[in-house]
């Protein structure tokens, strides 16, 4: 049942999706046959041209639209009734409204990005989706006054047309917001991941204004320094190691893969060796998802100010292969340094972290990535412009401090979070963005702008240097703490949300 509704989603948002794209088309014909005739036109021209073939053609079908079209044309095969779905009464109305509603938001996304609306990566002209290429979900609405998704226990969940479903996880949880009326149940998305099926149940829930408690006060500020060959460093000195997930699952992917590679197109031994990839990355990512918890978690909830820096994974982790008239160097050390980055999971570590310190009081704050953390010295701010990668030990030039480079990095960020909050503060040297001003050739100002991100650059160390400071070489500090898992008696440790798994 949970399959014959994702594939009902995906069929009306291919069939919304071509309806869409019959009526683009349709625009574009008609605009450029208004600009035949221009050499270059003026954006202008491009305007009213536009304008007019709107005129001509109509607007763009939205999903109200699409249900319409296609109730007219569904059929039944109930009745005998030919029509494009006559199958139809056999799933949830809302699994086919869905599927258009995806549609429409995928146009509107790609539609945001042509027009400088929307930041990020480039979104590209909506595609239809293939049975068993693209993700199997689907969405169910209901009307909250009559509702027919319901929790019957905590461990079952009523899905309209489908039925009761077990849970591995549970709702107790919910059921108790439930029990002091305090949250409404909109929508639940049903997804299949790896072999298995989630249930993300979406509620709105009014956010109460939590403040940080007398242990967080107390704890003050922290910086984390986000790496790869520890995951976490924080300023106080404790080291998070890193798991390094995909090193663990390296073999296991491997043999899955080949075995994959070595099927026949269409054979339902592909299928089973599909699964087993499936199940083997679903593994790895759900395996880095719970630690990631675990760790913003403690810090969330161990502190009333987290900062961290403002990383741009997608230039840390940009190809390093070039152009055929340029090729690149140190590719295949490059691809995995990539790797280990996209492994620990910046993104979602930064993700996570903002959601949960408005949950627990906390204040998350994002320094520029401009600060040369690395390279200022943390105890008199000296700047060391020559630091590489393969520097695992920061050796102060002006005051003799050698500390190790990621702890250096992590009260420098912590430092600058403290000037963000509380520009007062004194006895701090000034973290900013430091960049040599060049002189032009025509003797005008000085540009001092940036001409790429820093972290664009990121490069493979030639020669791997010491992993910490020598002993004795910390002026003093304490030696850094062993990150531990969070324990069953830390405050909300068990509080972390998750979607609910089904069976």
């Amino acid at each position: 049942m949970l399959a014959q509704h994702a594939g009902a989603a995906r069929w009306s948002y291919n069939y919304a999706l071509g309806r869409k794209v019959a009526a683009h088309e349709a625009f574009t014909t008609a605009r450029d046959a208004l600009l035949d005739g221009i050499p270059e036109p003026t954006p202008e021209q491009v305007a009213a041209a536009a304008a007019a073939a709107r005129g001509q053609v109509g607007r763009m079908p939205s999903s109200i639209d699409n249900l319409k079209a296609w109730r007219a044309e569904r059929g039944d095969d109930r009745a005998a009734v030919e029509g494009v779905s006559p199958w139809w009464h056999t799933v949830s109305s809302y699994a086919i409204s869905s599927g258009m509603r995806d549609a429409d938001a995928a146009f509107h996304a790609w539609f945001d990005f042509r027009a400088g609306r929307r930041a990020g990566r480039a979104v590209g002209y909506p595609r239809f989706k293939r049975k068993g290429r693209s993700r199997d979900s689907f969405t169910l609405y209901h009307d909250v006054k009559r509702p027919t998704i319901r929790v019957v226990d905590a461990r079952h969940v009523l899905l309209p047309r489908i039925g009761t479903v077990r849970l591995h996880s549970n709702l107790r949880r919910l059921i108790r917001l439930q029990g002091r009326d305090e949250l409404q149940v909109r929508s639940v998305t049903v997804s299949r991941q790896g072999g298995r099926w989630y249930a993300s149940i979406l509620i709105a829930h009014p956010a109460p204004a939590v403040k940080p408690t007398r242990r967080q006060t107390a704890a003050g500020t922290i910086g984390v320094d986000l790496g790869v060959k520890t995951a976490a460093t924080l300023s106080d000195g404790t080291v998070v190691p890193n798991p390094r997930w995909g090193s663990a699952a390296h073999e296991r992917l491997t043999k899955a893969q080949r075995a994959y590679a070595r099927t026949r197109r269409g054979s339902a031994n592909r299928v089973r060796a599909a699964r087993r990839v499936a199940k083997v990355q679903a593994q790895m990512a759900e395996q880095r998802t719970s630690w990631i918890h675990q760790v913003t978690t403690r810090l969330a909830t161990g502190w009333a100010t987290i900062a961290i820096e403002d990383l741009n994974v997608a230039g840390m982790t940009r190809t390093a292969r070039g152009t055929l008239e340029q090729p690149g160097r140190r590719v295949r050390q490059k691809a995995g340094l990539n790797r280990a980055i996209l492994d620990v999971g910046f993104g979602e570590f930064r993700r996570q972290l903002t959601y949960k310190s408005s949950w627990y009081g906390a204040e998350l704050v994002v320094v520029d990535r401009w600060l040369p953390s690395s390279r200022t010295c943390s105890a008199c701010g000296w700047h060391n412009p020559d630091l590489t990668l393969a520097d695992r030990t920061y050796r102060c030039g002006q005051c003799g401090l050698a500390i190790d480079r990621d702890l250096n990095a992590a009260i420098n960020i912590a430092a600058a979070a403290a000037q963000t909050t509380d520009p007062s503060r004194e006895g701090r040297p000034t973290l900013a963005r430091t960049k040599p001003a060049r002189t032009p050739r025509d003797g005008s100002e000085p540009d001092t702008r940036d001409e790429r991100d820093p972290e664009a650059s990121y490069r493979v160390p030639d020669e791997p240097g010491p992993a910490t400071a020598g002993p004795g070489e910390d002026a003093g500090r304490p030696p850094p703490n062993r990150w531990r898992p969070p324990q069953p008696s830390d405050r909300l440790a068990s509080h972390t949300p998750e979607p609910a798994l089904a069976s």
